[in-house]
């Protein structure tokens, strides 16, 4: 089993970060406000301390009031001006590697579903498992998070209920990891074998410390 972090560790930016700035630029969101507290968060993620209910209700608010079509017609031109020239042959090389050697392969992201699904799809990757969006009657989003955010721990709950729905637990498998963050700390101190992926500092630091390996695909941006 090969398991991807999206954010700097297959792309070089933030994508929940960059979808944010994609909605000023098109007019969705206030861009001094909304950078501000997007800045803010950011910060917070980085430093291991988002509060990750209160960073979504914010961060998918300009979504949950344009409805469903606004969003595709606007994720589709983000696909292209932001992440289509971010696809790093590295990353995707990397990526097919696993599934060409029969891996069960997945993308474990602390971003919503909605930001990273298409993003999963570039990667023809179909397993995604993201922070889950709650539903209204209508099918729309309401703002909330459905289920376990997968974020720090959460990721390794997440990770465990998708090996149980396929009949599987953590002894089954041979697992791998790659991830950029210390936030995942959790899930590479869980799997068999993990990768320090363009790793930021601290996560280096650990990485060399502990004998973990590192990857340097591509620079952060």
């Amino acid at each position: 089993m090969a398991l991807f972090d999206l954010d700097h560790t297959l792309l070089p930016i933030d994508s929940d970060y960059s979808w944010g700035e994609f909605t000023q630029q098109i007019g969705w969101t206030d861009p001094v406000e909304f950078k501000r507290r997007n800045d803010a968060f950011y910060a917070h993620y980085l430093a291991g301390t988002l509060d990750v209910h209160d960073y979504v209700r914010f961060a998918v608010e300009a979504l949950r009031t344009r409805g469903a079509e606004a969003y595709r017609e606007a994720h589709a031109r983000f696909m292209q001006q932001w992440i289509a020239p971010r696809l790093r042959q590295a990353a995707l090389d990397l990526v097919r590697g696993h599934q060409q050697r029969g891996d069960l392969v997945a993308i474990v992201t602390a971003t919503n579903e909605l930001v990273t699904r298409p993003i999963a799809a570039a990667f023809d990757v179909p397993e995604l498992i993201a922070v889950e969006l709650e539903r209204d009657a209508s099918g729309w989003i309401t703002g909330e998070i459905a289920g376990v955010p997968s974020m720090r721990d959460g990721k390794v709950v997440r990770v465990t209920q998708w090996l149980a729905e396929r009949g599987l637990d953590w002894l089954d498998v041979e697992s791998t990891f790659y991830s950029d963050s210390t936030n995942d700390l959790p899930l590479l101190e869980q799997v068999d074998h993990p990768v320090a992926t363009n790793p930021d500092p601290r996560l280096r630091a650990i990485a060399l410390e502990r004998g973990w390996r590192i990857l340097d695909l591509f620079d952060r941006e």
